[in-house]
């Protein structure tokens, strides 16, 4: 996306993968949910796990140790021009489908005019921005992109699924179906039962086995995913070696639960893998398009009623970390960072639009005393109720020149989310705020959300190393009216607009860091959100059979380059 390839023209292998590493063998996923189809690529049904990569191939692959830099995979090279107005991919003349037909130029036409037209929303929305694609000779194929503005798209199309035209009825593409679709990939699809597992057997004529990008990549004869619908039930079978790894998500039970006998013995084993992405914004969601919400000093008051240290040492062992920005954890972020001087001139226009202590980086989330009854905390948000008109009358918080109690329900629909809300109503209640928990169903709660039906819920962004195209559908001012976009809070702003443009038109990385910490900047002074927590490394845990590289990538660990031991010859 910026700058030159971390690896040469001539690399042997990824940096985080072991090309000597064993081949053979099988690995065990536990998945929790259920699948109904086969096809990742459309609107329809709960898709099996990891079809794309497996089985569906794309042109370029992604190098996991650079913030969004991609290899060749189904095509050899690829060009394009300063300004990115086209890119040509040439196929490589190995490539194959799992039938061992050659994929040509027609395929990707094919599933480029598919999938905008008939696949996924965001398929829809991205290859929309290629004018035309037409083949060039019997091996390329050129993507005009004039006038999209849009430097991330080539890269968006060389990660575009590639499918087989001869395989594929159009008719019957965008319904649910159990039969698998025909990849160029490493793995095809031998084994299916609905909703309980999907196997899949190395194809023993992959095309790709030899290439750089591949090589210490896909060592396991066969993969198998298997599901489970109830998150206890998911563990006991971890326990039992029913699946060889897991990636846990509570920290109770990372600290607790995991005293069992095949642990003790040394056949389980738990790590703390470190990894470079942003680590996310998982935060209490304030809608501003409620009459409640709209001043900026009510919610930074909010926002220091919510009792961080005292929630993460009760309730997570004080395995997490304060969320302080929506790009923690990498050189994105602008939390403690203070604005260099293309930061200050991105954000000239907009007098008023970062404040001070933001601007310079020593704004952080306030920290209490772990009590869960800070003083110092709670005169900071009656100061600022104060300068926003509301004034504590016996134990209630008034709105002087309207009479209105400040009072407001939180949104809920798991056990986690309306423990944390609970918790949060008792600190709001010291304050005097009526705040109310309402949890509902799933589809209810999905419904709701998606109609900005809501005053507060609890929602998490994930981010990329290279954010691009998805931040206006996040934060973006013509997203707060489109109903089932992301911009939850309902932000309305020309900063935001501007730094985003800043962001999708940088051609250095200087530039793009730059354009990112401004936004950043930008949201953290709105308040849009009460920011939660997240937790530091990935914690993972494997039956000790099962190994992998020394080293971790950029993106966290990759079970694709792990392998088996102690394999028999």
């Amino acid at each position: 996306m910026h700058g030159e390839p971390a690896w040469g023209p001539n690399f042997s292998h990824p940096t985080y993968a072991n090309p000597a590493a064993p081949k053979g063998g099988q690995l065990v996923h536990g998945v929790l949910g259920t699948f109904d189809c086969l096809n990742p690529f459309i609107v329809k049904g709960l898709p099996a796990a990891n079809i794309r990569g497996y089985v569906i191939e794309s042109l370029l692959a992604r190098g996991y140790d650079e913030p969004f830099t991609l290899y060749g995979l189904l095509a050899d090279s690829v060009a394009t021009d300063a300004a990115r107005t086209f890119v040509t991919f040439t196929i490589n003349p190995a490539a194959r489908f799992s039938d061992g037909k050659p994929v040509t130029p027609e395929d990707v036409i094919f599933s480029w005019e598919l999938l905008r037209d008939k696949g996924r929303p965001n398929f829809r929305t991205y290859y929309a921005k290629a004018v035309k694609a037409e083949a060039t000779d019997k091996r390329s194929v050129r993507f005009d992109l004039s006038g999209a503005d849009d430097r991330e798209l080539p890269l968006i199309i060389g990660l575009m699924p590639v499918l087989a035209k001869h395989a594929i009825n159009t008719a019957t593409f965008e319904d649910t179906s159990f039969d698998p679709l025909l990849g160029s990939g490493p793995y095809t699809v031998s084994v299916v039962k609905p909703g309980v597992s999907v196997t899949f057997k190395r194809d023993s004529n992959y095309w790709g086995r030899d290439l750089p990008i591949n090589r210490g990549l896909w060592n396991f004869d066969s993969i198998r995913f298997d599901y489970y619908r109830d998150g206890n039930t998911h563990f006991e079978a971890f326990k039992k070696g029913l699946y060889d790894l897991r990636v846990e998500t509570d920290p109770g039970r990372w600290q607790t639960a995991y005293d069992f006998p095949a642990l003790r013995e040394g056949r389980v084993t738990k790590e703390d893998l470190p990894y470079g992405l942003p680590k996310g914004m998982q935060a209490l969601v304030f809608n501003t398009r409620r009459p409640v919400f709209a001043d900026v000093r009510v919610r930074e008051a909010i926002l220091q009623l919510f009792d961080f240290e005292w929630i993460n040492h009760n309730y997570f062992f004080d395995l997490y970390k304060r969320t302080a920005s929506y790009f923690d954890g990498c050189d994105l972020s602008a939390h403690g960072v203070a604005a260099n001087e293309r930061e200050r001139e991105l954000l000239a226009p907009f007098p008023g639009a970062v404040r001070a202590d933001i601007m310079d980086g020593t704004w952080s989330p306030p920290v209490t005393d772990g009590s869960g009854r800070d003083r110092t905390t709670l005169r900071r948000a009656f100061t600022l109720f104060k300068t926003a008109g509301y004034e504590l009358k016996g134990t209630q918080l008034i709105h002087g020149p309207s009479g209105r109690p400040l009072s407001f329900e939180i949104l809920t629909t798991t056990r986690d989310q309306e423990r944390l809300a609970l918790v949060f109503v008792r600190n709001l209640k010291r304050a005097g705020i009526e705040a109310r928990v309402r949890t509902v169903d799933a589809t209810q709660y999905e419904r709701r959300r998606i109609g900005f039906d809501f005053d507060m819920m609890e929602y998490r962004w994930e981010q990329s190393l290279s954010p691009g195209n998805e931040q206006l559908f996040y934060w973006g001012s013509a997203a707060a009216d489109e109903q089932g976009s992301r911009n939850y809070m309902g932000v309305r702003s020309k900063a935001v607009d501007t730094m985003i443009a800043a962001m999708l038109a940088a051609t250095t990385r200087a530039d793009f860091v730059a354009a990112t910490r401004a936004l950043d900047r930008v949201l953290l002074s709105g308040f849009y959100v009460v920011p939660l927590y997240f937790p530091p490394v990935q914690w993972v845990a494997r039956w000790t059979r099962i190994e992998h590289p020394s080293r971790t990538s950029l993106f966290g660990y990759l079970p694709e380059t792990w392998w088996q031991k102690d394999l028999k010859p």
